[in-house]
């Protein structure tokens, strides 16, 4: 039987589009600029070691925290889609379970860092001086971890809500602090890797802090936040199992994700440490437009998941199409500004000759994922925004297989080149599954008028 819901018509239009996408993306472009620092002040040491271990300490901490990314795309579709359905509480009980469960995996990682680090140098297999470096970076930062994790459940809470700008000034905070703290540990204080890494701790500690104030203060205030919260509502059976079931099936859509650039960093690091730094490099690049793009799939994330949350499905169309448009627009304006300014910001990052050369030997076939991976990073916002987690855990496991099915074929024959090849792969299979199994689905999101 089709239970019927209520209708809560509304538009979407350019402008929403952007009010969302704008302050979205100079958040997240920021994240990937942190990386872009860590890699200079490091790489401008002229160590090779000690950047690969820095890549690597990176990496790893990208799979581990990946691994609790449900805590903010989990919370930002369910907030969004309280949201649409006029939840007058909006999403509270959401992120107050999204915020306690951050917490404790947080500890939890901080009581395992000694197993983690070991299964980590174990499958990385680093050289002997990017193994020293990426120790003394892991046992620095592992203590942000219950502070990232508050983080991305109280960032799902303000993007659900489409407070873009508040989302923008707690991520400008953080990698303003995280950058300057780096830059004076690294090469004013001589802490080498690890200070690189207490910035980081240090600022994940401030922007945690300054989160949970502005979301009390949406409340009115501890008691009242308090007041609004009913226990038997916070451990609300149906409601905990929803929450445990996409955060089941976004650890393993994360996991297969973090999977595929742990493979690729693994076979650049098993071709020596100037193709691995070669290919952080590029990939860093890549990855700030990237979470450029991320802006517009939030802005999707938001408006899809308020259009399911209100049953109106003019309004998923709308952002559908928009989504799509901008996120072309962008995609091919900023590949062909990273293509021409390669040479310039690859000098900036790195001092050393050899890496330099290697990059710009693959500057072009890098360049190119700026338009393969477009499609996949709109339909992960309309994927989370609908709540569709089955979805995307299937699509990505999917198209994991299909990166290391032309990975295996084409890195014998052609070497870096293959293994960047094998990359666009990934992307394409990973937004044709999404497609096709989007359009399967899209008609049983909505239901007739109560």
């Amino acid at each position: 039987m089709t239970l019927l819901r209520p209708q809560h018509p509304f538009n979407v239009r350019h402008a929403d589009v952007w009010k969302i996408a704008l302050p979205a993306s100079v958040a997240f472009i920021t994240e990937p600029l942190v990386g872009l620092v860590d890699i200079t002040v490091i790489g401008r040491l002229g160590d090779a070691g000690l950047l690969g271990g820095l890549v690597l300490g990176a990496l790893v901490f990208d799979v581990l925290f990946s691994l609790a990314y449900f805590l903010r795309i989990g919370t930002a579709g369910l907030t969004a889609q309280a949201i649409g359905a006029r939840d007058p509480l909006d999403g509270l009980l959401h992120v107050s379970r999204a915020m306690i469960l951050a917490a404790l995996i947080g500890l939890g990682m901080i009581m395992l860092a000694s197993p983690i680090l070991w299964l980590a140098t174990s499958l990385l297999a680093p050289e002997p001086g990017a193994s020293a470096a990426l120790a003394g970076y892991f046992g620095a930062r592992i203590w942000s971890a219950p502070f990232s994790l508050v983080n991305y459940a109280l960032l799902g809470w303000f993007y659900g809500r489409a407070s873009a700008k508040t989302g923008m000034m707690l991520q400008l905070l953080l990698h303003g602090i995280d950058i300057t703290l780096s830059i004076w540990f690294v090469h004013g204080l001589g802490w080498g890797v690890a200070g690189a890494a207490y910035g980081t701790v240090i600022a994940q500690a401030v922007a945690a802090g300054t989160g949970t104030l502005l979301f009390l203060r949406h409340y009115g205030g501890p008691a009242l936040v308090l007041d609004k919260i009913r226990p038997a509502e916070l451990h609300n059976a149906h409601a905990l199992q929803r929450m445990f079931g996409l955060s089941r099936d976004l650890m393993i859509r994360s996991a297969a994700l973090m999977g595929a650039y742990a493979w690729f960093a693994a076979q650049g690091s098993r071709m020596g440490e100037v193709a691995l730094s070669a290919n952080a490099v590029l990939l860093n690049l890549l990855m700030v437009v990237g979470f450029f793009l991320d802006g517009i799939a939030q802005a999707a994330e938001q408006l899809t998941g308020k259009a399911v949350g209100a049953n109106w499905r003019p309004a998923f169309d709308q952002a559908y199409g928009l989504s799509f448009l901008w996120g072309l627009v962008i995609s091919l304006g900023l590949g062909l500004a990273w293509y021409t300014s390669g040479p310039w910001v690859i000098g900036l990052m790195t001092t050393n000759a050899e890496v330099q050369a290697y990059a710009m030997d693959h500057l072009l076939i890098a360049a190119l994922c700026t338009i393969t991976f477009m499609p996949a990073f709109v339909y992960d916002g309309i994927l989370i925004g609908t709540t569709l987690n089955a979805t995307m855990r299937n699509g990505m496991v999917l198209s994991l297989l299909v990166f290391l099915a032309a990975a295996l074929v084409l890195q014998p024959s052609f070497g870096n080149l293959g293994l960047w090849a094998a990359l666009h792969c990934w992307f394409i299979a990973r937004g044709a599954i999404y497609w096709w199994a989007l359009e399967r689905r899209r008609a049983g999101l909505f239901t007739a008028a109560a």
